[in-house]
């Protein structure tokens, strides 16, 4: 097989690619910035996904956004896993790669969720170790995910900011801000997510993520968020986004929706409103650069 050509993520909007759209996509040829993928889901030599991947990354950027790297497990990275994003990285020469400060492994059971971890020294330790090693393997910087948290660790001694600058200070990884993920954690956890976007690092931030979520209840009849990208985008969270705009500028930007998929024009018209708002942050930064 031979490896596609590196095209760069524009700071536009993308989304995540499924089969249900694949043909839609080759016909009608949307216009719209990137699409990203989970590499988990291409793991196979050929078939189907791979020749429709092939095809529709031959016209757009691709990004490759893992979610089983497991960086956050307090055990070594299962260098199997490694080694088969080497070769999807190599293949397809993605735009950007980016990961979850999560873990979903442990041993040999593995885990449908995205775990948290705590932010202590020992764990900082471990997550350092593990993306300096994926980087190192796949030659190239990755992005970290803020995560979404639905608790909190008693023996967490530092924040998930303090947590993430120091990430990147010790590894040189850059960051995916998910703003999704933002609202999620500061409504279960009961803190400010403008606050929480005023002091993080955008200066690192490669990507930024927008999904929907689901509303529950805890136990004692609080609200509960679920980050379950099975939705339209909540308002609340394209207001988080324009702040995030303001302060990061025009960052490549994309749609999470990974069940329930609707219809190509209803994930389209999400792009699209986020591709507004980054045209506009262009602008914006265009006239401020001129006088």
């Amino acid at each position: 097989m031979s490896a596609l050509a590196t095209k760069p993520i524009p700071a536009r909007a993308g989304v995540g690619l499924k089969a249900a759209h694949y043909q839609t996509i080759l016909d009608t040829n949307p216009d719209i910035g990137w699409f990203e993928v989970h590499p988990e889901n291409y793991m196979g030599e050929g078939g189907p996904p791979h020749r429709y991947l092939t095809e529709i990354a031959s016209r757009y950027p691709l990004s490759l956004h893992g979610v089983g790297a497991s960086i956050g497990a307090d055990q070594p990275l299962k260098l199997d896993h490694i080694e088969r994003l080497k070769a999807l990285n190599k293949r397809y020469n993605p735009g950007l790669f980016s990961e979850h400060l999560a873990w979903s492994s442990h041993d040999e059971i593995f885990f449908n969720d995205l775990l948290p971890v705590p932010y202590r020294q020992d764990s900082l330790d471990r997550v350092i170790e593990h993306v300096s090693q994926l980087q190192e393997h796949l030659d190239r910087q990755v992005l970290i995910e803020n995560p979404s948290v639905y608790v909190a660790f008693d023996s967490s001694t530092m924040s998930e900011i303090a947590f993430l600058e120091r990430l990147v200070e010790r590894t040189g990884c850059g960051l995916l801000l998910d703003c999704n993920n933002v609202y999620v954690s500061a409504t279960n956890q009961n803190y400010d997510p403008i606050a929480y976007l005023d002091a993080f690092p955008v200066e690192h931030v490669g990507e930024i993520h927008l999904a929907g979520f689901a509303r529950d209840e805890d136990d004692e009849g609080e609200p509960l968020l679920i980050d379950a990208h099975d939705r339209e985008v909540a308002d609340a969270v394209w207001t988080l986004y324009d702040h995030a705009l303001d302060r990061a500028g025009a960052v490549p930007t994309l749609v999470e929706w990974d069940t329930n998929i609707p219809h190509w024009d209803v994930l389209f018209a999400e792009a699209m409103r986020a591709d507004t708002k980054l045209q506009a942050a262009t602008a914006k930064a265009d006239l401020r650069n001129a006088g």
